[in-house]
This record gives C-alpha cells, structure tokens and sequence, in this order.
C-alpha cells in the first residue's frame, strides 16, 4: 500500500516584517565560505592600502625632490610609486572577481534552496502571494541578500582594518595628525553611516514593499493584457501601479535627506583630518619636531586614507535592503513551513528531510484517489463543491459544469494546493481531512488552465514534469498529442525557444504542449483543467481518445465540453454546488435532463 504524508497547506498573509535574526538566517543560506570571504577581505584591504601607500610615497616624493638631492635617493620611492599604483589595480580586480563569485555563488544556492523548499513545503505558501511578488522574492530580493556580501559586510571589514592600521601608521609618524585622523575616520564610518542607517529604516522598508508591488502589477498587465482589456480592468491597474511607483519614489525621497547628510560628514571629515594634521603640522616643523617631507605625508595621506569609509553610508543601507529582502523571503520560507536549517517552524522535520514513507521508497505507485464528504473552497471563502469521488488508476472521470462552480478548487484540492473545507481525501487508505491534504507532486500531478510556458527551449519546457525526460521521450509525447507535424516543422526541432510565456504558439498548439507535458510526468493520477480548450472538435476528441488510453494511471478532467465524453468511465456533472447527475455518456444522455439539454446545445452550435 502507497501512502502519503499528509501535510497541511496554508494560505496565510505573510509577515514580511523584519525579525531579529532575519539576516542571520538569511545570510545562512547564501553558505558563504569564511575563508573566501576572509581572503577576499585581504585582498580588499591591500588594493586600498596600496592607494593609502601611493599617496604617502608620492606626497613624499614630490617634497623630496623639491629638495633637490641625488637621484639615486628617490629611485626607491619612484619604484614604490609605481608598485602601488599597479598593484592597487591589479589587487582590485582579484578581490572583485573573488568576492563577486562568493556572492554569486551563494545566490545561486539561496535561490537553489528556495526552489527546493517550496516545491517540498506547503504548497499555500505560494498561493499567499501573486505571481509578480512571488517573482521578486525569488528574484530582486534574493539578489539583495546576495549583495549584502559585496556593498555590506565587505567594505564595513576592509574598511575597519584599513583605519586600524593607517591610523596606527600616522601615528608613529606624528601622534597628533594620528590621533586626529583615527578620531575623523570615526566620524566618517560609524557616525556618517548611522545617519544613513536611520534613513534606510522608514525608506527601506516602505520601498521594498513598493518596488514588489511594482513588478506584481507590472507583470499582472503584461501577462493578463487580454483579459483585463475585456474586463475593462486596465484603467484601474495602472492606476494601482502607478500609485505603486509613487510610493516608491516616495521612499527613495525619504531616505535622501539623512543620506545626503550623511556624505556630507564623510567630507567634512576628511576636510577636518587635513586641517588637524595642518595645524598640528606647521608648528612642529617650525621648531623642529617634524621634518618638512614628512608634513606633506601627513596633510595628503588622509585624503586617501577616507576612500575606504566613502562607501560605508551606502553599506549601511544595503544592510537594511538586504534585511527587508531576507524578511520577505523568510516569510515565505516560514509560511511554506520550512527553516533555513531544514526544519519547520515548530522544530519538526520538514517535507525535504522527512524520511520518505517505505512504500514509497521501495517505488510502489498508487492506484486509488478517493474523496469522501469533500467540501472545497478557497480559505476564507464560502463552500463552492461537495462531492464524493473515486479514481483508480486506468479511469477516466470527467467533471463538467459551469463556471464558478469549484471544478478548478477541485482539482487544486486533489492536487494538495488548497485544504479541503471538510471531508476525506484518500490516496491508497492514507487518509488527510480535516484540514489536510497529500503531498503535492507525490501521487498527482495538475496541468492548470493557464500553465506557465517558460521562456526557453521546446525541450526544457516538457522537462519541467520530469528532469530526465530524453529527446526521444520529448518527440514521443508531442506526436501522442498530435505535435508531430509541428514539432518536424520547427527550425531547431526541440532546441527551438518557445519565448516568454509561449507567445510563440497558438492556444490549441499551447494547450497540446501542456498536456505532451502532463503524459511525461512520472505521477499516477493526472487532473487537468479544460485539456481541450482552442481545441476544435477532432482535435478535441482526439486529445479525449489519448487520454483514454493512459491504462497505467487515473486521469481527472475538468471541461466545458460535453461531446465527446463517451471515452469517459464517469461523467459528474455539477450545479449549485453539489453533484447533480453521475455516470456514464450513454447514461446521462438517457437519464438527465439537464445534461442532455447541454449537448443538444452544444451540437447545435458546433453545425
């Protein structure tokens, strides 16, 4: 007997307020290696030393030579000028390419990570976020942990062993000037990014909401341009990004005053460490404490020695960017009821690192979905369908009905991405109710209306239901659903780029896609969603006949359309939410009114 772990989906608000600790976990995931890290601090810090060293030298060389001794006495400091200057070149580009890798890198596997999770967690984590913001979590906002490695905790460390260790070698060369550049330095990078931190606080976390909602909107009318133009929705769509834009600027204007002081002070801090090395400079030479050459090493090396604390404003509030944006992807992390360690919210283990059931391990498949007393709705909604249901492995059931109906609640149910309302769903006697559901993706597998057609290859497109899936397998299932033609006509074969959401293709040649798709994954119940949508009605019974002959699983579909379902084992027809009529073709046509009404109806419009 197969089993599933049952689970329980939640569509909850997410809280995408930042924690204590956000960042920590966040940054967890990014798996930064220290001692990379550590290295690419070094190197860091020599590429801005050798800047501190260039204008030591050179500020040495130019008053030394304005002495006029030998030439061999500035052969050395020649040399070291020219050491420097390439080395503080050469040692920026390494430490670029090494910290840009480590941070890369660790995006890659934040955002591995995050994939991986979601597809093994509640799958109402998804559910709770529209698909623009769902794309920026998993996108802008993985990018912005990311950068916290390179615009953060890298500058914030080069720059403390830098002051440390310039300060300490003014110091040993006049005390005073020491003292004062170490007290400006401070200025410049503790005081000068607390202003800017306290800016980032009220900009960061209103535009982090804002810039999500721009893409949410942004990509609603792209996607939806059509049905909302029908709607005569548009207006009010671009009002609402528009407004969303608005608050995005507003928070960018909000931010810009403590910003803008904070720069401010970075200056002034760098005028006041020359003016103090002046000052306490002159007079020392006077009377003979300091000698001239080393004065103007005094007065010039601070002028250098602030590029490092220049971009700790900045640094400041990528760490408040990188916090809202850890914020938001562990809530949806937390909401999918995994942890960065892989654990649940509550401790327990999550569906990633569970030990799988032992039927299921040993390879058994299922063969019976039932559904007992199930009542499905959207949560917080009001019941939409209640029906029994049994589906066993080389049976076709069709559920037809008007729309609004909760056919597609139905099969979001059966497919583990919504709890039921009440009632049992039972996969091989593992029952899940009360509140549960199976595990997505275990036992069955969902082709939704509006699947996504990824922008890329024909190929990967069908690899999507399953990661091994050979060209072979890929022609195969094309030429089942009557792609064959199509798929020989294509100018690269399956290599050919379908392009964003499949605007290449026609809706009966998407629709057939998607269904190619669902007979290549490895489940044993396939429920789909009109598979015979912009179909016409040879192809549409053709596409009927193909699934009839999956004798190796249970196939569920939801459709509009009645002719044609003579192939069915069942046919449910639904209306005022609950099951109206059941059986097969031939006996609803002879027993149901209404039914037999509705394909009358539909032959007629079809001469």
């Amino acid at each position: 007997m197969t089993t599933t772990r049952p689970t329980a989906p939640r569509v909850v608000e997410l809280r995408d307020s930042p924690a204590r600790g956000t960042l920590r976990r966040a940054v967890a995931l990014l798996e930064v290696d220290r001692r990379r890290f550590a290295f690419a601090v070094l190197l860091g810090t020599l590429a801005l030393g050798c800047a501190v060293a260039l204008a030591a030298v050179s500020a040495w060389l130019i008053a030394r030579a304005s002495q006029m001794p030998p030439v061999l006495t500035l052969s050395v400091a020649t040399v070291g000028v020219r050491a420097f200057g390439v080395g503080r070149g050469v040692l920026r580009y390494v430490e670029r390419l090494v910290s840009h890798d480590l941070a890369l890198s660790g995006m890659s596997r934040l955002r591995t990570s995050l994939y991986e999770r979601l597809a093994s967690g509640q799958p109402g984590a998804v559910l709770a976020v529209r698909r623009g913001d769902l794309l920026a979590r998993v996108g802008a906002d993985v990018d912005d942990v990311g950068d916290l490695v390179v615009r953060g905790l890298l500058p914030a460390a080069v720059a403390a062993t830098l002051g440390v260790a310039t300060t300490a070698a003014m110091t040993m060369i006049w005390p005073p000037a020491g003292l004062a550049l170490g007290a400006c330095l401070v200025l410049a990078g503790v005081v000068a990014p607390w202003l800017a931190d306290r800016g980032a606080r009220t900009s960061e976390r209103l535009g982090t909401r804002a810039r999500a909602d721009v893409t949410a909107e942004a990509l609603a009318l792209l996607d939806d341009a059509g049905p909302l133009t029908v709607a005569g929705r548009v207006p009010q769509r671009l009002a609402a990004l528009r407004e969303a834009d608005a608050r995005a600027r507003a928070a960018v204007d909000a931010g810009a005053g403590p910003s803008a002081l904070a720069a401010g002070l970075g200056q002034l801090a760098t005028g006041l460490a020359v003016l103090a090395a002046l000052v306490t400079g002159i007079p020392a030479v006077g009377d003979g404490r300091l000698a001239p050459v080393l004065l103007a090493v005094v007065v010039l090396t601070p002028l250098a020695a602030f590029e490092a604390t220049s971009v700790l404003p900045q640094a400041a509030v990528q760490v408040h960017r990188s916090r809202a944006a850890a914020a938001r992807i562990l809530a949806l992390l937390d909401a999918a009821g995994t942890a960065p360690d892989g654990t649940a919210p509550d401790g327990t283990a999550s569906a990633e690192t569970a030990p799988a059931d032992t039927a299921q391990a040993a390879g058994t498949r299922a063969t019976r979905l039932a559904a007992r007393d199930l009542v499905v709705g959207w949560p917080g909604g009001p019941d939409l369908l209640s029906l029994d249901l049994d589906l066993r492995v080389g049976r076709l059931v069709a559920v037809v009905g008007p729309s609004g109906t909760g056919k597609t609640t139905l099969l979001l149910t059966l497919a583990g991405l919504l709890a039921p309302h009440a009632g049992d769903v039972d996969v091989d006697g593992s029952t899940s109710g009360g509140g549960t559901a199976p595990v997505p993706g275990r036992s069955t597998s969902l082709t939704a209306e509006d699947a996504h057609v990824f922008g890329t290859t024909l190929l990967e497109n069908l690899r999507v239901a399953r990661g091994d899936v050979t060209p072979d397998e890929a022609s195969a299932a094309l030429a089942a659903v009557g792609l064959g033609t199509w798929l020989a006509d294509l100018p690269d074969g399956l290599a050919t780029p379908l392009g964003p959401d499949g605007r290449t293709l026609s809706g009966g040649e998407r629709r057939r896609l998607l269904l190619a798709r669902a007979l290549l994954t490895s489940t044993p119940f396939l429920l789909l969603d009109e598979p015979t949508e912009h179909l016409d009605g040879a192809g549409a019974d053709d596409v009927l006949h193909v699934l009839r002959a999956q004798h190796d699983r249970g196939v569920l579909v939801v459709t509009h359309r009645l002719t044609g379902l003579e192939v069915a084992d069942e046919v449910i027809r639904i209306a005022d939410g609950r099951v109206a009529a059941r059986g097969t073709h031939a006996h609803l046509l002879a027993h149901d009114d209404g039914y037999r009404e509705a394909v009358q109806h539909e032959l007629q419009d079809q001469r």
